[in-house]
């Protein structure tokens, strides 16, 4: 993956390494959180320059010494400041006392904070330093915030939300504005904390590149710089072979729709000949209803096979309302060494026996698994089930215990790859949760595997791809729209 600060999302731990590495390379610390707190200061300026006083919530850390450096700017800018201190003032040390030590007003203990109409807050009482569930003294003023509606502006996270995971730590600031340095965290753009942080402002305060770069890990947001080179460009002399040939099986006669959604959406995404393969039965419905979409009868292993077999049938989609979990659990051991998007039924068909869903795909065949929240816990039970996991994390130990690219979906979608890459999805509007959606969203995935895009890129693309459908779309867009809507990538 391209590594951008605009799009890397790097973990607190991992950024208390950079700030480690880049005062051993002789960058002030100082410098830096006097950088933090101007830019604070003129993001309060800029969102709420109609404040009759700008209220700084202060911890004893470094998240505190830069709220006292924006108090100090705001001060300087002729604005009302108060500041409250929540610890020991006399425990502030380095440079966050130095900063405390510059202000020119005194401050009052967190608890006595009383808002007042026409206070905008700066909170700057953790930030990312946060391990445990808030303290009840913050929680109080959390709760005389929020019953008051007062605005926050947080510095680096709303205190109380955990940075790793993007979910409260008992209880959270709801913030309008959140102003972070370098690059964001997994919790700015994980849910419920993408919502907990409002608009998020990333400030260049300082740090060289090269050593985010060092210690960034392997979490991006999700974004086409992260992988559009892998979609080639087109030849001239290319034919629909080159671009690859899609198969997606259909369930029964009343139950078509998914299969033609998913067919359509491959079709549309670039894939070069599209079969759907369907039960007998089913061929009647699915021949009236499509027409550049092929249609073959597929009733056994033994069809299959010879299909599978056909050097030209390099890639499928299994799940959309296929129904026969038995037949499921054949189909996929047959094409456990083919490009395979499973979704749906698939997925349904392993949720009792998992482990030969991985010992299937045990091979290097290029895999995408699409489970949604409920799939998801019936496939990988203990991984759901650890609550210290975040969303990414527990897509990462999926996707090395399958040897799969999975694809966990939700608002806040995370796609992960076994090698440890993993980008969380941020630009899916809310109505896209509508029925058949997810459909379409596998059967752009298979479009893309068709065309030998890498599954990991192919998953990431597909996601990406599905939420700027719907944001063009609008709400009130159905899943038919969706597929009727995609487009191939042009690199």
């Amino acid at each position: 993956m391209t590594f951008t600060t605009r799009h890397a999302l790097i973990d607190p731990i991992a950024m208390n390494r950079i700030d480690t590495a880049a005062e051993k390379s002789g960058i002030s610390i100082a410098s830096l959180m006097e950088r933090a707190g101007q830019a604070v200061a003129a993001s309060a300026l800029k969102h709420y320059p109609q404040a009759i006083r700008y209220v700084a919530l202060c911890g004893i850390g470094k998240n505190g010494g830069d709220g006292f450096v924006a108090a100090r700017a705001l001060l300087e800018s002729s604005a009302d400041v108060a500041v409250y201190v929540f610890g020991d003032v006399a425990k502030l040390k380095g440079v966050a006392k130095q900063a405390f030590d510059a202000l020119e007003i005194s401050s009052e203990p967190l608890d006595h904070y009383r808002p007042q109409a026409g206070d905008v807050v700066i909170d700057a009482i953790f930030g990312a330093g946060l391990s445990r569930d808030v303290p009840d003294g913050v929680d109080a003023v959390i709760d005389r915030v929020e019953t008051a509606g007062i605005p926050v502006i947080a510095i680096d996270l709303p205190s109380g939300l955990c940075g790793r995971r993007g979910v409260p730590l008992g209880r959270a600031f709801h913030s309008q504005v959140t102003v972070t340095f370098m690059a964001r965290k997994p919790g700015h753009v994980l849910m419920p904390g993408r919502t907990l942080c409002g608009s998020v402002e990333v400030f260049d305060i300082g740090i060289p590149h090269r050593i985010l770069r060092e210690y960034c890990g392997l979490i991006v947001e999700n974004h086409p710089a992260q992988w559009m080179d892998a979609f080639s460009k087109r030849d001239e002399d290319t034919h629909k072979f080159k671009r690859g040939h899609l198969t997606v099986f259909s369930g029964p006669s009343h139950a078509t729709g998914a299969a033609r959604m998913a067919a359509i959406a491959g079709f549309r995404a670039g894939a070069g000949i599209v079969t759907i393969a369907a039960p007998h039965e089913a061929i009647p419905v699915l021949s009236t209803t499509l027409t550049a979409v092929m249609v073959s009868a597929m009733d056994s292993e033994e069809q299959l096979l010879a299909w599978r077999d056909d050097k030209r049938h390099g890639t499928y989609v299994l799940g959309p309302g296929f129904g026969d979990v038995e037949k499921a659990r054949g189909f996929v051991s047959l094409l456990k060494d083919k490009a395979l998007v499973l979704d749906a039924d698939g997925i349904t068909a392993f949720r009792d026996r998992p482990q030969q869903l991985f010992d299937l795909f045990a091979s290097d065949a290029p895999r995408i698994l699409t489970p949604h929240e409920g799939e998801f816990g019936r496939l990988f039970p203990e991984i759901a089930a650890d609550s210290n996991l975040s969303k990414v994390e527990k897509a990462q130990a999926a996707a090395a215990l399958s040897n799969a690219v999975i694809v966990y979906k939700g608002a806040d979608t995370v796609i992960a790859a076994p090698d440890g890459r993993a980008a969380v999805n941020a630009n899916a509007p809310s109505y896209l949760a509508t029925a058949g959606s997810g459909d379409v969203l596998a059967g752009i995935a298979g479009g893309f595997l068709a065309q030998h895009v890498p599954a990991f890129e192919a998953a990431a693309a597909a996601v990406w791809l599905h939420g700027k459908i719907a944001r063009e779309l609008g709400p009130g867009m159905t899943a038919e729209d969706l597929a009727a809507a995609v487009r191939p990538f042009q690199p």
